[in-house]
């Protein structure tokens, strides 16, 4: 699993719904911080911006299409997909 953060590091969260299945895997992890939409059943962050938390990162590593990604929002340094 991908470093966390340090804390009291705040992240950008995105999902790519073009590549988003619906699987609501990423809700399992985190109820708090991802939702399905009524229409179309496919996932959004809560909101665009959250705490550094290690069950957004394991909702960013569970998702089987790797439609979420994570950047940290003072610099935009990419927390995940890990950078090849």
């Amino acid at each position: 699993m991908a470093d966390s953060g340090a804390r009291g590091d705040r992240w950008l969260v995105e999902v790519d719904r073009a590549v988003c299945i619906g699987s609501g895997l990423c809700v399992s992890s985190a109820p708090e911080d991802f939702t399905l939409d009524a229409v179309g059943r496919k996932s959004h962050p809560v909101a665009d911006e959250t705490d550094a938390t290690e069950a957004v990162l394991a909702a960013a590593e569970g998702c089987p299409v790797e439609a979420i990604s994570i950047r940290l929002r003072k610099n935009g340094e990419v927390v995940f997909p890990p950078e090849e």
